[in-house]
């Protein structure tokens, strides 16, 4: 069978990098798992947290369909999703004020320049402080929401001192979460609009530089703890300042959520597939 030859974008929202494909031609081969494997491996291919594929729907101005690293699928990817607005704004695919379709539902977004501010899917599953135990025997308390994906929050005193990967992993992997596992958090709180995050990633299983969900999940737990009020800023690994908008009501849900921030095209290629 040929390779073909196939044009994509490299971009990062936030410090999350990813790969993007226009794939309303249906240029793509039909499985995407290991084209993600493949154009996300950082040693021999482009390299990336995510791979994006941009597709046609009937019902938004397009369809998102998202890989992680690992070559698993996930409903969701907070930061992933404001880099596809961007693309689809700049191959004029969308408006400035745009919807798409996700494995989370429908979800618009806004173009300012190079920020992207999106309307994130209602969050579910609110789960606050409740004990986990490791193997190891260590109990932790923890939170949880889901923001598109499942997010595990712990609030930390220092994150600089954090050991993320081993705790991220640990819990990542633990049979409270299983099959699917989870996403984790560990938050330093500043002040009322001020928050540092760093995540442990599902499916790329690493710190990444920011998480796009992850900031929300943190925010939206922080909230429900009365720590922070909206919007709130979350700095994260990469060094960037994510913001966070949300409506808290009386009875700790969560309405008119958004993420904000800037997106960067880090350049334009062809690879063969």
């Amino acid at each position: 069978m040929n390779n073909k030859l196939l044009s994509f974008y490299k971009m990062s929202g936030g410090g999350n990098d990813f790969v993007l494909f226009d794939n309303r031609k249906e240029n793509l081969p039909k499985n995407y798992s290991p084209i993600a494997k493949n154009v996300c491996d950082r040693k021999f291919s482009i390299g990336a947290d995510g791979m994006l594929v941009l597709e046609k729907t009937q019902e938004a101005h397009f369809r998102m369909i998202y890989f992680n690293a690992d070559g698993s699928r996930a409903e969701m990817c907070g930061n992933g999703a404001r880099c596809i607005a961007r693309f689809a704004f700049l191959l004029a695919i969308a408006p400035e004020k745009m919807t798409f379709l996700t494995d989370a539902g429908i979800l618009s977004a806004e173009i300012d320049q190079d920020f992207v501010k999106l309307q994130m899917s209602k969050p579910k599953d609110l789960k606050l402080d409740f004990p986990l135990k490791l193997e190891e025997g260590k109990e932790l308390h923890i939170s949880f929401i889901n923001t598109g994906v499942p997010h595990v929050v712990l609030i930390v005193t220092d994150t600089d001192k954090t050991q993320v990967d081993e705790l991220g992993r640990a819990i990542r992997y633990h049979r409270e979460f299983a099959p699917a596992g989870t996403n984790v958090n560990f938050v330093e709180h500043k002040d009322l609009h001020n928050l540092i995050v760093r995540t442990y990633e599902r499916g790329v299983e690493d710190e990444t530089l920011a998480c796009g969900t992850g900031v929300v999940a943190s925010s939206l737990i922080c909230a429900t703890k009365n720590l922070v009020e909206s919007p709130v800023s979350c700095l994260t690994k990469g060094g960037e300042t994510l913001k966070i908008h949300f409506h808290k009501k009386e009875d700790n849900t969560f309405t008119d959520v958004f993420l904000e921030g800037p997106v960067k095209v880090c350049y334009k290629g062809e690879i063969e597939l």
